[in-house]
């Protein structure tokens, strides 16, 4: 293409080949409506389109992200109430969605499909540049927050969904924290804001002020328009000008953000969450030491500082980490590096600590980075993190994420800052500058230039307080009520109206008319074929082999799969416990850093699982146990990859009391945050514990079972030590052995040999007795728990296993979960209900679950599971409607698999007995979906839900104000 030529209103700026991503880039401006586009051109068939804006807020209230939600709720071309949902249940995507950021708001779409592509393209750039929010009110106080009043006599409230989902993000002290490190470095800039919202400032946001910032900022002379992949590059700028862009006319947007002056000293910020009155308020404080890092659009220190914060906190070898676990400060030590902002930020946490040690916390850290600057950091442990990143670069696979939208979320970290987009895309250059670290003092310059000499920095405390959570509650009580009775009847009756209002929109049909105007593809767009897995079983030397001919880039992917039925059920959880501690400790011929350094070194990792379970095809019970080894090295790495494995399985050494403890501890401090975050994973795997044996067996290895077990560990690991070691041998002994492996290896045909010739390293270390294996009959019951926290929402799950009422599944049991999870739960749970997310799953070993997500309400919750059936029964929808269903449904079987993830899932297949002929028949299932699939399955769900076999995490006044629903109450931290 020519440079400066217009090319269907667009004028080509700049036009190179990026040839770390083998793609051109192109830079375009659109000479009419100001608006700068950016597109990388591929092969890649998984297509992306994205239009972002500079959203810096003003205030907390969240409008950012509120407006994110909105726009997203129909629009003048197509006036539905949620384009957005209407596009998950039947598109072909493979990525859908929109992110709020402090300072952007991205909207990314991704197809494999032209056609869908096209189309989702449409419905998010009418949402954006004309969406419904200036017709209807009732949008903002539906994804935002509104006052709900039923009558004069009830309960004045608030309600929102953004409201909601903020409430339960910042309960989490992990979250809080990491929101509160850019106010503490940032207070004079919009940074200093919460961008998503808090809930004690959503309420001031006024219909105003949000229509207002969208008139302001959504322009298309703010925005930033990225396209990706293998296209037709001049149909899709002919139908942005054409459609969109061709009736605005360019305008000063003025949403520049200013840098922070720097501090002349270090600032101090501390910041209370709360915790249930019967929690110990010991060891539950956060400190964290931030500092800012220079410029986004300095692309070789961003670079220079994600290797180095790796390099000092992310490894066992990490000198920083190592000195703050010896120093016995905390439980948990980690950082971060975030350069999603104009001044990017270096963090330094130690979790799970207590306020008095902040003075020795910060001198811990700086001397032992005045140390590092001194002395010199090990040669060997800035090549190992050199080139685990540069792994990562090359190989360029992002699991959930299409790689072309990781591609544009990095491209903004320079373009929205007014510099080219390809500064963080193109990294040889950089790359090669930090390389100079191994002969120069480059990262020690770095240290003392942004760490030892930076008085731009702060100290974060984030501490526990009992009743917090109550006297907040109360306070907004007293609040509302005193609102309340200061308004006049008609002012009542206006909030009374308004809230029948947002309830009717709520509730209303969209219009067959306007349904239809959201493009929609034909089962004719379908591929009717279940896409073949690879997979050519072998024996080599005696052990199985899984071989994935596929073409991999040079990069050998190696599953080592090990019977764990081998164990005693007793002993189970410490399959999770070997897991985490391989790799982490010493073995005989290397102490655990040089481990570290040498793995990262010559692999791209070695990951272990030992509770991976893979339930048998059509059982409700039967599933094979394994402990799990994953590895990635370059293929003529292969031979050190193998003698890496072996040196771990073989020959780690148990018996270091206090390195187990450290591993311990930090373990046990990560699953509280997780179980935090994904509260509604750890309430529907309780459910399922009640009655399903593979759904008991993984929560007692990784579940709120295995949570006790690890709690117990390390609160009695000094009379336990011996018991932890002596079991951690034993099992380590019974699982690694060459009788129960079987292994998965995805590499080109050609390249095979390379493994199988060094096969016999890999088996070298394992010993070969015979094994004896259990018969595991884990008691089932039904506990029905209501599990405590300090959280301000619910994650409310409900289920059963219908094999066990002697249904069978159905592939339609897959439509069935996108018509339940995205219309019936969407509406009734987040639409009325204002929970953040709602979810359904049909299992093939016949589990069945819906579950909530940061959910304001729990018995209403439950109510509407229970109702279930009776909206399938009455289920209606027309050919147009049921093929929405179906597409949705096949766009979730069509994600495009990385080689790695096709090898992994051929490889679960094998284990599970899953035919091809079986993975045919289910696809066979849901494109064949009849209205009266649908219908029949109503008895199925309410024979399920009969069973009344629940399980709620949440709040712990919300569920004691609730325990007549419970067969027990308990709190699930000390």
């Amino acid at each position: 293409m020519d440079i400066n030529k217009v090319y269907h209103g667009f004028k080509l700026l700049e036009e190179r080949p990026l040839k770390e991503l083998n793609s051109i880039g192109r830079i375009f401006e659109h000479e009419k409506s100001g608006a700068r586009l950016f597109h990388l051109e591929n092969q890649d068939d998984n297509k992306v389109f994205s239009i972002s804006f500079r959203t810096p807020p003003n205030d907390s209230t969240g409008v950012p992200h509120i407006l994110e939600h909105s726009v997203l709720c129909g629009s003048k071309k197509f006036p539905v109430k949620e384009p957005f949902v209407e596009l998950i249940k039947g598109s072909m995507n493979t990525f859908l969605n929109a992110m709020t950021y402090p300072d952007k708001t991205m909207y990314p779409v991704a197809s494999r499909n032209d056609k869908d592509f096209l189309n989702l393209m449409d419905v998010y750039l009418d949402a954006v540049l004309h969406p419904n929010i200036y017709k209807y009110p009732e949008i903002m106080m539906q994804e935002g927050w509104h006052y709900e009043l039923e009558d004069k006599n009830s309960e004045l409230t608030y309600k929102g969904v953004v409201y909601n989902e903020m409430k339960g993000a910042l309960s989490s002290p992990d979250s809080l924290m990491m929101r509160k490190v850019q106010e503490s470095l940032f207070p004079d800039t919009p940074y200093y804001f919460e961008s998503g919202g808090d809930p004690d400032f959503i309420p001031d946001l006024t219909q105003e002020k949000f229509v207002e910032f969208h008139k302001k900022y959504y322009h298309p002379s703010n925005s930033y328009i990225y396209l990706y992949g293998n296209m037709d590059l001049l149909k899709h700028l002919e139908f942005i000008d054409k459609n969109y862009l061709s009736e605005f006319d360019r305008i000063s947007v003025d949403s520049k953000i200013a840098e922070q002056p720097a501090f002349k000293e270090e600032k101090r910020l501390v910041v209370e969450y709360p915790i249930s009155p019967s929690e110990k308020e010991q060891d539950k404080t956060f400190l964290s030491l931030n500092f800012a890092v220079g410029s986004a659009t300095d692309a070789e220190t961003a670079l220079a500082f994600e290797i180095l914060e790796h390099l000092l906190l992310e490894t066992p070898a990490a000198p920083l980490k190592k000195a703050l676990v010896e120093a016995d400060l905390g439980k948990d030590v980690f950082g971060y590096y975030d350069d999603s902002a104009l001044q990017p930020t270096f963090s330094v946490v130690v979790k799970n600590s207590n306020e008095d040690k902040e003075e020795q916390f910060k001198k811990v850290v700086l001397d032992t980075i005045e140390k590092l600057v001194k002395d010199g950091i090990k040669k060997d442990l800035i090549e190992s993190s050199i080139n685990i990143k540069e792994f990562q670069l090359r190989e360029s696979e992002f699991d959930g994420y299409p790689k072309g939208l990781i591609y544009n979320i990095q491209a903004m970290n320079s373009w929205l800052y007014d510099a080219n987009p390809t500064l963080h895309l193109e990294y040889s250059d950089k790359l090669a500058a930090v390389k100079t670290a191994l002969t120069t003092n480059y990262f020690e310059a770095l240290l003392k230039k942004y760490v030892l000499d930076n008085n731009h920095r702060s100290v974060l405390i984030v501490k526990p307080k009992k009743g917090l959570a109550e006297k907040m509650a109360e306070e907004l009580k007293t609040k509302l009520n005193k609102y309340k009775d200061s308004l006049s009847d008609s002012e009542l009756q206006k909030i009374i109206e308004n809230t029948k209002k947002l309830r009717e929109r709520q509730t209303s049909v969209d219009s067959p008319e306007d349904l239809a105007k959201i493009p929609l593809l034909s089962l004719d767009d379908l591929n009717k074929k279940a896409e073949q897995l690879p997979l050519v079983e072998k024996a080599e030397k005696g052990v199985k082999v899984l071989h994935h001919p596929i073409f991999t880039g040079g990069i050998a992917y190696l599953n080592l799969y090990f019977d764990t039925t081998v164990i005693p059920k007793e002993k189970l959880p410490y399959l999770t416990i070997l897991a985490k501690v391989l790799g982490k400790l010493n073995t005989n011929s290397h102490n655990y850093e040089e481990l570290s350094n040498l793995i990262n070194i010559h692999t791209g990792g070695i990951r272990y699982s030992g509770s991976d379970t893979y339930s048998k095809a059509g059982s409700a019970d039967i599933f094979y146990p394994k402990f799990t080894v994953r590895a990635k090295s370059l293929v003529d790495k292969l031979p050190k990859l193998s003698e890496l494995i072996c040196e771990i399985l073989g020959s780690t050494v148990y018996n270091d009391k206090k390195r187990l403890k450290e591993i311990i501890q930090e373990f046990r401090s990560r699953l509280e945050a997780r179980m935090f975050d994904r509260g509604h994973l750890v309430a529907a795997k309780r459910v399922c514990s009640y009655f399903s044996q593979k759904a008991k067996y993984d929560e007692l290895l990784n579940g709120l079972s295995f949570y006790e077990f690890i709690l117990d560990l390390e609160n009695n690991f000094d009379a336990k030590a011996e018991e932890i070691i002596d079991n951690l041998e034993n099992i380590s002994e019974l699982v690694f052995n060459k009788n129960n492996l079987m292994v998965g290896i995805t590499l080109d045909d050609k390249e095979y040999a390379a493994f199988s010739d060094n096969l016999n390293i890999l088996t070298g270390c394992l010993n070969s007795d015979e094994v004896k294996s259990y018969e595991y009959d884990l008691e089932l019951n039904k506990l029905n728990e209501g599990l405590m926290t300090s959280a301000k929402v619910q994650y409310v799950a409900k289920g059963y296993n219908f094999k066990k009422l002697g249904y069978e599944y159905n592939g339609s049991m897959q439509v069935l979960k996108t018509i339940a999870g995205l219309d019936y739960l969407w509406n009734k749970v987040r639409v009325l209900g204002g929970a953040y997310g709602s979810f359904a799953r049909f299992e093939w070993s016949g589990n069945l679950v819906l579950s909530s997500y940061r959910d304001p309400n729990l018995a209403e919750t439950l109510k509407v599971y229970d109702e279930l059936p009776d909206y399938l029964r009455s289920f209606e929808a027309d050919e147009r409607e049921l093929t929405k269903y179906v597409i949705g449904t096949v766009s979730e079987l069509d994600y495009p698999l990385t080689p790695y993830m096709k090898g992994e899932t051929a490889d679960e297949y094998y284990i599970r007995g899953i035919s091809q002929e079986d993975v045919q028949k289910e696809r066979d299932q849901i494109i064949n979906t009849k209205v009266s699939d649908i219908k029949g399955f109503a008895d199925l769900v309410s024979k399920s839900m009969e069973q009344n076999c629940l399980c709620a995490l949440g709040n712990e006044d919300k569920l004691k104000a609730n325990k007549d629903i419970f067969g027990s109450i308990k709190n699930i931290f000390e």
